[in-house]
């Protein structure tokens, strides 16, 4: 329900113009432990930004997250995320004090994101400083933040939890162009 609202949010962003989309994302994660380091990147992630309010809006499947071996992205799907009850990761935000003049072309800005991030079917607050790159024909996006296993329920069984990290590093880079119907 909640990635049909989502799906719902990005139509109505895009129906307009001022629109900057991509179906090619990139969301990557790393866990780092002394037992093992674990990490997976998912190219296939949406995301559309509404430049004449600050708006975006984000999805990715979490059966798009590849890992280096096979068993723990069946893990990962099966155990952990639990793909198929919980099949996307999703955010809705907005860049705070948003002023679109900022943006000087091809210059680096840093602004603050904040908005709602629901994973495994649980909605949390983050708020992160990325990095947007504001060119003629595409915007790119990054920013990295820490997202706390425990905060969306997810359960480490005990023979694996000194294996993950109880806070997991999330990369986003993104290279959006303008929408066109």
């Amino acid at each position: 329900m909640k990635l049909v609202i989502v799906l719902i949010f990005v139509s109505s962003l895009a129906s307009a113009q001022g629109k900057f989309f991509t179906r090619t994302g990139t969301i990557s994660f790393f866990s780092e432990t002394s037992m093992e380091n674990i990490e997976a990147v998912n190219k296939q992630s949406s995301a559309i930004f509404d430049t004449d309010k600050g708006e975006l809006a984000v999805s990715a499947q979490m059966k798009g997250f590849e890992f280096e071996k096979a068993t723990m992205q069946e893990h990962f799907n099966e155990n952990y995320v639990e793909s198929e009850k919980y099949p996307a990761a999703t955010f809705k935000g907005v860049i705070k004090n948003y002023d679109k003049s900022i943006f000087t072309p091809n210059t680096a800005q840093k602004v603050e994101i904040e908005g709602d991030l629901t994973l495994h079917g649980v909605t949390k607050k983050v708020t992160a400083v990325a990095e947007i790159v504001w060119g003629k024909d595409k915007i790119k996006a990054s920013t990295s933040f820490n997202v706390l296993v425990a905060d969306f329920n997810i359960k480490i069984p005990g023979a694996v939890i000194d294996n993950i990290s109880k806070s997991i590093l999330v990369k986003v880079d993104f290279s959006l162009e303008p929408y066109t119907k």
